[in-house]
Protein backbone atom coordinates (compact mmCIF):
# COMPACT_ATOMS: atom_id res chain seq x y z
CA UNK A 1 0.00 0.00 0.00
CA UNK A 2 1.30 3.58 -0.41
CA UNK A 3 0.53 6.20 1.77
CA UNK A 4 0.06 9.82 1.97
CA UNK A 5 3.24 11.90 1.54
CA UNK A 6 5.09 8.91 0.31
CA UNK A 7 5.52 9.60 -3.73
CA UNK A 8 8.61 7.29 -3.97
CA UNK A 9 6.49 3.74 -3.30
CA UNK A 10 4.01 4.38 -6.29
CA UNK A 11 2.42 6.51 -8.78
CA UNK A 12 -1.07 6.17 -8.28
CA UNK A 13 -3.48 4.04 -5.64
CA UNK A 14 -7.26 3.37 -5.35
CA UNK A 15 -8.44 5.31 -2.69
CA UNK A 16 -11.35 3.33 -0.24
CA UNK A 17 -13.42 3.87 2.67
CA UNK A 18 -13.49 0.86 4.32
CA UNK A 19 -16.09 0.05 7.34
CA UNK A 20 -14.87 -2.85 9.74
CA UNK A 21 -16.91 -4.18 12.77
CA UNK A 22 -15.28 -6.00 15.99
CA UNK A 23 -17.97 -8.57 17.23
CA UNK A 24 -15.40 -11.15 19.57
CA UNK A 25 -16.67 -14.22 21.44
CA UNK A 26 -14.81 -13.69 24.53
CA UNK A 27 -14.68 -9.60 25.04
CA UNK A 28 -17.21 -6.49 24.18
CA UNK A 29 -15.91 -3.27 22.33
CA UNK A 30 -16.38 -0.24 21.92
CA UNK A 31 -16.54 1.49 19.67
CA UNK A 32 -17.64 -2.28 17.71
CA UNK A 33 -17.05 -0.27 14.01
CA UNK A 34 -14.71 2.13 12.49
CA UNK A 35 -13.72 3.41 9.40
CA UNK A 36 -10.45 3.90 7.94
CA UNK A 37 -8.46 4.28 4.93
CA UNK A 38 -7.16 2.10 2.21
CA UNK A 39 -4.72 2.80 -0.83
CA UNK A 40 -4.03 -0.05 -3.10
CA UNK A 41 -1.19 0.66 -5.53
CA UNK A 42 -2.40 0.71 -8.83
CA UNK A 43 -0.81 -1.58 -11.38
CA UNK A 44 0.93 -0.03 -14.68
CA UNK A 45 -1.21 0.50 -17.50
CA UNK A 46 -1.28 -2.49 -19.99
CA UNK A 47 0.31 -4.88 -17.24
CA UNK A 48 -1.57 -7.56 -15.28
CA UNK A 49 -4.51 -6.28 -13.15
CA UNK A 50 -4.86 -2.47 -14.80
CA UNK A 51 -7.90 -3.00 -15.70
CA UNK A 52 -9.37 -3.31 -11.64
CA UNK A 53 -11.44 -0.01 -12.58
CA UNK A 54 -13.16 -1.38 -15.16
CA UNK A 55 -13.74 -4.91 -13.93
CA UNK A 56 -14.03 -4.31 -10.22
CA UNK A 57 -14.96 -0.83 -9.30
CA UNK A 58 -17.83 -0.29 -12.70
CA UNK A 59 -19.44 -3.37 -12.87
CA UNK A 60 -20.47 -3.99 -9.45
CA UNK A 61 -18.29 -6.10 -8.03
CA UNK A 62 -17.40 -3.39 -5.10
CA UNK A 63 -21.05 -3.15 -3.98
CA UNK A 64 -21.22 -7.00 -4.06
CA UNK A 65 -19.95 -8.22 -0.75
CA UNK A 66 -19.82 -11.93 -1.54
CA UNK A 67 -17.26 -10.77 -4.58
CA UNK A 68 -15.53 -8.12 -2.67
CA UNK A 69 -14.68 -7.94 1.12
CA UNK A 70 -12.94 -11.19 1.07
CA UNK A 71 -10.31 -9.26 -1.56
CA UNK A 72 -10.52 -6.26 1.07
CA UNK A 73 -9.98 -8.79 4.10
CA UNK A 74 -6.57 -10.16 2.22
CA UNK A 75 -5.68 -6.74 1.49
CA UNK A 76 -5.88 -5.78 5.04
CA UNK A 77 -4.18 -9.26 5.98
CA UNK A 78 -7.20 -10.55 8.14
CA UNK A 79 -7.81 -14.00 6.21
CA UNK A 80 -10.06 -15.80 8.48
CA UNK A 81 -9.78 -13.56 11.33
CA UNK A 82 -12.88 -14.31 13.24
CA UNK A 83 -14.87 -11.22 14.99
CA UNK A 84 -13.89 -9.12 12.40
CA UNK A 85 -15.99 -8.93 9.60
CA UNK A 86 -15.88 -6.20 6.80
CA UNK A 87 -19.16 -3.73 7.21
CA UNK A 88 -18.71 -1.77 4.09
CA UNK A 89 -16.41 -0.75 1.54
CA UNK A 90 -16.55 2.75 -1.04
CA UNK A 91 -14.85 3.93 -3.62
CA UNK A 92 -13.53 7.53 -2.80
CA UNK A 93 -10.93 8.30 -5.52
CA UNK A 94 -8.02 7.32 -8.09
CA UNK A 95 -4.90 9.30 -6.69
CA UNK A 96 -2.59 9.63 -8.98
CA UNK A 97 0.23 11.70 -10.59
CA UNK A 98 0.57 13.64 -14.29
CA UNK A 99 2.51 10.86 -15.53
CA UNK A 100 0.49 7.66 -14.36
CA UNK A 101 -2.78 9.95 -15.44
CA UNK A 102 -1.18 10.40 -19.16
CA UNK A 103 0.14 6.69 -19.44
CA UNK A 104 -3.71 5.60 -18.12
CA UNK A 105 -4.83 7.59 -21.00
CA UNK A 106 -2.17 6.70 -24.00
CA UNK A 107 -2.83 2.92 -22.89
CA UNK A 108 -6.46 3.27 -23.37
CA UNK A 109 -6.00 5.12 -26.93
CA UNK A 110 -4.09 2.48 -27.92
CA UNK A 111 -6.93 -0.03 -27.65
CA UNK A 112 -9.99 1.36 -26.39
CA UNK A 113 -11.39 -2.12 -27.27
CA UNK A 114 -12.31 -3.03 -23.64
CA UNK A 115 -14.40 -0.30 -22.82
CA UNK A 116 -18.16 0.95 -24.61
CA UNK A 117 -15.85 4.31 -25.29
CA UNK A 118 -14.19 5.45 -28.19
CA UNK A 119 -11.60 7.67 -26.61
CA UNK A 120 -9.71 7.75 -23.35
CA UNK A 121 -11.46 10.77 -22.01
CA UNK A 122 -14.60 9.22 -22.33
CA UNK A 123 -13.62 6.27 -20.86
CA UNK A 124 -12.34 7.77 -17.78
CA UNK A 125 -15.49 9.78 -17.27
CA UNK A 126 -17.67 7.20 -17.11
CA UNK A 127 -15.64 4.94 -15.12
CA UNK A 128 -14.43 7.54 -12.95
CA UNK A 129 -16.24 10.41 -13.25
CA UNK A 130 -14.61 13.21 -11.14
CA UNK A 131 -12.89 10.85 -8.48
CA UNK A 132 -9.58 11.29 -10.28
CA UNK A 133 -7.46 13.10 -8.17
CA UNK A 134 -4.13 14.33 -9.57
CA UNK A 135 -1.44 15.42 -6.88
CA UNK A 136 2.38 16.60 -7.57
Amino acid sequence: MITDGDPGRGNAAYVFRVTLRFDPAAAEVSPDRFETTVRVPAPEPGTDGWLLFRDRLWHGELGDPERFHPTVREVLGLGDAPGVAVDGVAFRELRTDEAYLQSLRATIESDPSPFAAADAETVLHQYFGSSIHVRD
